[in-house]
C-alpha cells in the first residue's frame, strides 16, 4: 500500500515537472515568435525610412542619417544594430513632426504607412516585452532551477532600443 503510494507520489511530482517545462517551452516560443514578428515591422520601418529619403526632398544631413540608419537595422544583426534603431526611431519621429508642420513634403500613403507602423511597431514591443518578462519570471523560480527545466535554452534579452518610447 505504502509503495503505491509513493509510486502516485513520483508519477505525480513527474507529472508536474513535464508539464511545467512544456509551459516554460510554450513560453519561450512565445518569446521567439513575438521577437519574429517585431522583427518583421522592423524591417518593413527601415524599407519605408529608405523609400521616403528616396521619394522626398530632404536636406542632405537628413537623408544621411535616415539612409544609415534604415541600413544598418536592415543589415546587421540584431545586437549590433540597436543604436541604428534608435537613430531610425528619431528620424522618423523627426520626420513625422516635420511633416506635420509643412517643412518637409512626404506623400500622404507614406506618412499614413509610417504612422500605422509605429503603432505596430509599439504594439509589438509591449507584447515581447511582455513575454520576455513572462519567461524571466518563470526561470526565476526554485522549481525551474533546480530541475533545470529550461533545457539549454538561453534567457531571453532585452534590447536597448524597446525600452525607448517610439512615437
Amino acid at each position: 500500500m505504502y509503495i503505491l503510494l509513493i509510486v502516485l507520489i513520483v508519477v505525480l511530482f513527474a507529472w508536474y515537472l513535464s508539464f511545467s517545462a512544456s509551459r516554460l517551452d510554450r513560453l519561450h516560443h512565445r518569446v521567439e515568435t513575438s521577437w519574429e514578428h517585431l522583427d518583421a515591422l522592423l524591417q518593413r520601418r527601415a524599407a519605408l525610412a529608405l523609400e521616403i529619403s528616396h521619394l522626398c526632398e530632404l536636406d542632405p544631413a537628413t537623408e544621411f542619417l535616415l539612409t544609415e540608419s534604415a541600413y544598418v537595422s536592415r543589415e546587421d544583426s540584431i545586437s549590433d544594430r540597436s543604436d541604428a534603431e534608435r537613430s531610425l526611431s528619431e528620424s522618423m519621429s523627426f520626420l513625422k513632426s516635420a511633416a506635420a508642420s509643412g517643412e518637409v513634403n512626404i506623400p500622404f500613403p507614406l506618412l499614413e504607412e509610417l504612422t500605422t507602423l509605429t503603432e505596430k511597431i509599439t504594439f509589438a514591443i509591449s507584447i515581447h516585452l511582455e513575454a520576455v518578462t513572462s519567461v524571466e519570471k518563470m526561470r526565476s523560480r526554485f522549481i525551474y532551477k533546480f530541475f533545470r527545466l529550461a533545457g539549454r535554452a538561453k534567457l531571453p534579452i532585452r534590447y536597448s532600443f524597446e525600452e525607448d518610447v517610439i512615437k
